[in-house]
């Protein structure tokens, strides 16, 4: 069960192992693109590839899917970035229904946890699996790994660095949990936990009041996507216009007095707490991403300010 890339790299793993996958849960088509064309999961793509049957249900409490599940016969159900789970669902299978997740749990239980280890400046992070429970998040551990980020890494790189220990870690796993050598631990609920919720308009938006190592990790962490933004006003014009910072750098220095922009051989310094963030590549809204180069060459920094 699951949609994007991070579970079709998990399916593809099951499909190469001695494990029979019997069936794909994922979501519905859904319109994309300009031409608003129903586009298919990655997950359910890969499925098609190997002929399996393939569920896409509204509801996940609907009858029909319900009855549709029990027939695959499933010994256990492998969840990856899917939707939460009714206790219906989850009881089906006898040995259980297994989630991958993305942190070490239970710290950073939610959405995010890629995102938000690295936007919270962490220097490990890993992957558990558990069984699903009736709360988020929140059921018992089964295994873990844990690996170390790199200073320089974005969202997307650790997203990639993930993915062959989290296929390893499912297959471990089940392959315990097929000998009956596997107990969950239950976690620690009493503990003070870092939490990695949705990322919305309003936890992605820059705030240039912070020093500029906390906004490089914003930058850093909402790469590849969905992407670290600000509103800027354009002096000539008097509209507002979004910009994504897609990639820079912190400079430490004496605190800015201005709001306004300024350009640089090595970028466009942005005002901060604690000096300036150097902007490389930006994309303001309407137009293509470009290197700082590419947007001095049609723009005066001096016309915008943060607003």
């Amino acid at each position: 069960m699951g949609t994007p890339q991070f579970a079709k790299f998990m399916l593809e793993g099951l499909l190469h192992s001695r494990h029979k996958v019997v069936g794909v849960v994922t979501v519905a088509d859904k319109p994309a693109g300009r031409g608003q064309l129903l586009k298919e999961s990655e997950v359910k793509q890969t499925a098609k590839a190997f002929s399996l049957p393939v569920l896409q249900p509204q509801s996940l409490k609907d009858p029909a899917f319900i009855t549709d599940l029990q027939a695959m016969n499933a010994e256990v159900f492998v969840v990856v970035a899917f939707r939460m789970l009714p206790e219906v669902v989850w009881r089906i299978p006898p040995k259980g229904t297994i989630n991958l997740h993305a942190s070490l749990l239970p710290n950073y239980r939610g959405a995010a946890p890629i995102q938000w280890a690295i936007i919270n400046g962490e220097c490990t992070t890993g992957l558990t699996t558990f069984f699903i429970n009736q709360q988020i998040d929140c059921g018992a551990i089964l295994m873990q790994h844990e690996i170390p980020i790199q200073e320089h890494w974005t969202g997307g790189d650790l997203h990639d660095a993930l993915l062959k220990p989290g296929s390893t870690l499912i297959l471990e796993t089940l392959e315990a949990l097929d000998r009956s050598a596997l107990q969950g631990k239950p976690q620690d609920l009493s503990m003070t936990l870092k939490e990695a919720p949705k990322l919305t308009k309003s936890n992605t938006r820059v705030n240039f009041n912070e020093v500029g190592e906390k906004i490089h990790g914003l930058v850093r962490a909402l790469h590849p996507y969905p992407s670290a933004y600000c509103t800027l006003l354009d002096k000539n014009s008097s509209k507002e216009v979004h910009c994504k910072i897609l990639k820079g750098f912190p400079m430490a220095g004496h605190s800015a007095t201005s709001t306004t922009l300024q350009s640089t051989k090595e970028g466009i310094l942005f005002p901060c707490k604690d000096g300036y963030y150097c902007v490389q590549v930006l994309q303001l809204e309407g137009k293509r991403a470009m290197d700082y180069k590419a947007f001095l060459a049609g723009n005066d920094a001096n016309q915008y300010m943060i607003v």
